[in-house]
């Protein structure tokens, strides 16, 4: 690793996109995770976060067939699934019990489904809301509000308006993928360009509506894409301060129309690390153990990331394309991951509030 590259690390100097592609096509996975971990602590100690939540998808029946993509069904096809409102409370309502203990939040994403009008989505989050006042509701990526857009004919801004009334609370940071055109029209042809996915979340940005931000690796792009990808979500949070997080999806190739394969252990630290390091004006990088396994996701919280997610309690998408975890972890399970890795576990609300601190 070249002593600039470490000097400005170490001298909170900000590191430039060819500082990022020198770092990835190094093989000193070591000094990146010595790097990532100082940033890391600088930012929030020792503290690992989680939350106790809960992900519903709606449907998975969706206008778009991205190649990457195994979710997604047509209207009649086998395999293809739509919640109604009174099963998606259901859902609520009996893994509460199950649990014995209320999870905080509720994580909703879907496929673009050709039927519903967008005053189905807002009744859906106003009787969720309702149902349960204190769940937080974080739902729908940047590519479902475009689309609920279009369905309704509001403007961007409205449309987030009338969620934003109906309870919405926060966005997840999905739909971003790869923003490199070239890679974007291979992998995803019918989805919203990498420009308006960024210009929906400034959106959701200026109306006080707080998003998290991803980017999915390992399947077409090369280094380059993505350092391009981590620039344009770092220019966009030093203009919004609106991103709460940055999560790095790594690739699954079941059932996919690309194929390819698994993101290895190695890459998955480096591009953690890599994240971490680069986007100086995030506070937070999470591991999601859905994607990374539970063990590549400990040992990312000594490699710059200070956050493994939730509960989760059900997970469709990833594991349609081939996820090797299971769907849920419990709170007890999340906090010996934590501990064991040598961090202090504490488990957040959707803000990154403190909720408890595991001594």
């Amino acid at each position: 690793m070249p002593y600039a590259i470490r000097d400005k690390v170490f001298g909170g100097i900000r590191i430039t996109e060819e500082d990022a592609l020198r770092m990835f096509e190094s093989d000193d996975l070591f000094t990146l995770g010595a790097l990532a971990s100082h940033v890391a602590e600088k930012k929030n100690g020792r503290k690992a976060f989680f939350i106790r939540n809960r992900h519903i998808n709606p449907t998975n029946i969706c206008v778009n067939r991205c190649k990457f993509c195994a979710f997604s069904r047509s209207q009649g096809q086998e395999g293809a699934f739509e919640l109604t409102i009174d099963d998606i409370i259901h859902k609520l309502d009996m893994q509460g019990a199950k649990l014995k203990t209320a999870f905080s939040e509720v994580h909703i994403v879907g496929g673009l489904h050709p039927a519903w009008p967008f005053e189905h989505y807002l009744t859906m989050i106003s009787t969720i809301k309702k149902k349960f006042p204190k769940l937080h509701i974080k739902a729908f990526t940047a590519v479902e509000i475009d689309y609920f857009s279009k369905i309704s004919g509001l403007s961007i801004e409205d449309t987030l308006k009338a969620l934003k009334k109906s309870g919405l609370g926060s966005l997840p940071g999905g739909g971003a993928e790869i923003f490199s055109e070239g890679i974007r029209n291979r992998l995803c042809p019918e989805k919203i360009s990498g420009d308006r996915w960024l210009e929906v979340m400034e959106a959701a940005h200026r109306a006080g509506i707080r998003t998290n931000a991803t980017m999915l690796y390992g399947h077409l792009e090369d280094f380059a894409d993505r350092v391009d990808h981590l620039s344009k979500l770092r220019s966009l949070q030093d203009r919004t301060k609106g991103f709460q997080a940055f999560i790095p999806l790594a690739y699954h190739p079941k059932n996919t129309e690309i194929e390819g394969s698994y993101t290895s252990g190695i890459d998955d630290l480096k591009t953690v690390a890599i994240s971490r390091i680069f986007l100086d004006n995030f506070s937070h990088i999470k591991a999601y153990w859905i994607m990374l396994g539970e063990k590549i996701s400990q040992l990312s919280l000594m490699f710059g990331a200070d956050d493994i997610d939730g509960t989760i309690i059900e997970e469709k998408i990833t594991h349609s394309a081939g996820a090797l975890t299971g769907e849920t972890l419990t709170a007890e399970q999340l906090v010996n991951l934590i501990q064991k890795a040598g961090k202090i576990a504490v488990e957040r609300d959707s803000f990154y509030r403190t909720v408890r601190t595991y001594r």
